[in-house]
């Protein structure tokens, strides 16, 4: 006789230590275990694009200054587009003295300062994509990044993915078991580990001459929320 272990969890309204109890399952025929993980498409209702400044100078507080300015001025225009303040992250900020390679010398030649920052902005507002990234870069963004397309709540779309993959799995138990010889499968465990979403970068990172020259075309296609379940079936006759 086999014997396995399922976590059970204690319910929410029971004041308790947050831990997870042990009970012993009895197995008496063959056990399949199988990993399923399904994804459910759905249109995407956030999408996060970066904005960043680049500036050189011949001293380092100067490149800072000069940067700060300028990115200030981006910020700014990020604002005024409606985008809340909890929607704009910094992401980076750097700072590097800059060479050129002398090759009559064969030496490192000091040219100045390189300092950059880059802020990530999520709009809830997708149609407005375009327009936004043009407008960074009227207002001072020398590059750009993204965009990145996701949902901001996939609830709906994993329980619709959570659904489909333990049909899936029954039925590939299922199929296990009547190889066997078996008539049924009992479900013995589930452990569920959540899909990641791949990201789905339409746009790269372009320079300013590059975006300047059109209203910038972008098409948010469709996302996956998905899950992975991990299931244990009995095989019963």
């Amino acid at each position: 006789m086999k014997r396995l272990t399922l976590p059970l969890l204690a319910a929410a309204v029971i004041a308790a230590p947050a831990s997870a109890a042990e009970i012993q399952i009895a197995a008496t025929g063959p056990v399949v275990e199988l990993n399923v993980t399904e994804n459910v498409e759905a249109e995407p209702d956030i999408v996060t694009v970066s904005a960043g400044v680049t500036t050189e100078a011949g001293t380092a507080v100067e490149a800072m200054r000069t940067n700060a300015e300028a990115m200030n001025r981006v910020v700014d225009r990020i604002k005024q587009l409606g985008v809340a303040e909890r929607d704009i992250q910094t992401t980076g900020i750097s700072l590097g003295a800059q060479y050129d390679y002398d090759q009559g010398a064969r030496r490192q030649v000091f040219r100045g300062y390189q300092a950059s920052n880059r802020v990530s902005v999520k709009l809830r507002q997708i149609d407005r994509t375009g327009e936004v990234l043009d407008a960074l870069v009227a207002a001072g963004a020398t590059n750009l990044g993204g965009p990145d397309w996701s949902i901001d709540d996939d609830t709906a779309a994993r329980a619709q993915a959570r659904r489909q993959a333990m049909e899936t799995a029954r039925a590939q138990a299922l199929e296990y078991a009547r190889a066997a010889g078996y008539a049924d499968v009992r479900l013995l465990e589930i452990s569920e580990t959540i899909a990641s979403q791949p990201p789905m970068p339409f746009l790269r990172t372009v320079n300013a001459e590059a975006a300047q020259a059109a209203s910038t075309p972008v098409q948010p296609g469709l996302v996956q929320a998905g899950v992975t379940v991990r299931v244990v079936y009995e095989m019963t006759r």
